[in-house]
């Protein structure tokens, strides 16, 4: 009885879902004017499978509806925008054009690949990635800085807290903009003074790169260092004594007792930074838009403009679902060697 409830649910429910789907594509004449009634058959579906789940499993299937909330949040909020991205991806959906959305298969998948301002932004992040090994020994050190026993610990610890405290954006429009500035910033002054004629950070590809790096990790560094304080103090004092007794000196202790035991911590931090940084775009669309000649793009900046600039619904939604295809494979080949790395180590 549960199992077929269940089943005459979800066949009402696809039915539903595609009578809508060929109504509106204009393949048929039968259909909905709005998609309210699929709503109200996922609804309906929802409810049939938790009391197909009763009928079926009886006490176990009780402790399974407490499921039901998330399992129907999840197919809504997540799985259904996806395949709905999916299919835009194959559209030629435009916002300035008149003839609506179109289906042109891998019409945008081949444009993609020949594009070569979309390679270019998939270069830089392999550029910007790589930077987090950069911010984590700077993080590293001012953590070990903030773990000694120094005058102003608490003072100091506030201090580099705060550009995580401010929004990206307003960074960039206060170093960016303002310190950073060719002709009056502060930054561009020394420069000269310095022996540097023309001081454009953001007019050179690889300056302009070498900044948004800068302004980047000047945000997000603090991140990492707040992570790697944490472990640092969560550290047992006694196998630093015992280290000291045996008698090493300060970086044997570090390299042969703190590292190897900062590690799990050391990795989660760079992955959640590398998560961040595969994101990055607000600094770049505030300061340099992506120029010049798109040379400090990423690709999230990349693909904001592909929708702001050129209203490129069907074209954007393929490059941000090849991303997304991008950063799943990367981030689980990450976390394998990762954990790898970390059972070797120890």
């Amino acid at each position: 009885m549960g199992w077929a409830v269940m089943a005459a649910a979800t066949l009402g429910l696809l039915a539903t879902i595609l009578v809508q789907i060929l109504y509106k594509s204009e393949v048929d004449t039968i259909g909905f004017e709005t998609w309210r009634p699929v709503v109200y058959a996922y609804v309906l579906w929802g409810v049939a499978l938790g009391i197909g789940q009763v009928l079926t499993r009886g006490e176990d299937g009780q402790r399974a509806l407490f499921l039901l909330p998330a399992l129907l949040f999840t197919i809504a909020m997540v799985i259904f925008p996806t395949l709905f991205g999916f299919y835009i991806a194959l559209t030629d959906w435009n916002l300035s054009s008149f003839s609506g959305r179109r289906f042109n298969g891998l019409d945008n998948f081949w444009q993609m690949l020949g594009d070569p301002y979309y390679r270019n932004a998939l270069f830089n992040m392999v550029l910007y990635v790589l930077a987090v090994l950069v911010e984590y020994v700077i993080a590293f050190g001012l953590a070990l800085l903030l773990n000694a026993q120094i005058r102003a610990r608490k003072f100091f610890r506030v201090v580099f807290l705060m550009p995580l405290m401010l929004s990206p954006v307003a960074v960039s429009w206060m170093v960016g903009k303002s310190l950073m500035e060719y002709r009056f910033g502060p930054a561009a002054t020394l420069a000269r003074h310095l022996g540097w004629e023309n001081p454009a950070f953001f007019s050179d590809p690889i300056i302009a790169r070498i900044s948004i790096m800068v302004l980047d990790a000047w945000t997000f560094i603090p991140f990492m260092m707040i992570m790697l304080l944490a472990g640092l103090q969560a550290m047992s004092r006694e196998i630093l004594e015992a280290a000291r007794v045996d008698g090493a000196n300060a970086w044997q202790t570090f390299w042969q007792v703190t590292f190897p035991l900062m590690l799990p911590v050391s990795v989660t931090a760079v992955i959640l930074r590398i998560i961040f940084k595969l994101k990055l775009a607000d600094i770049i669309i505030t300061v340099t838009s992506g120029g010049p000649g798109g040379a400090t793009d990423s690709v999230s900046s990349f693909i904001y403009r592909e929708y702001r600039d050129r209203s490129n619904v069907g074209y954007g939604t393929m490059l941000a679902m090849a991303y997304l295809v991008i950063i799943v494979v990367f981030v689980t080949w990450l976390l394998k060697f990762a954990n790898r790395f970390v059972r070797n180590v120890n």
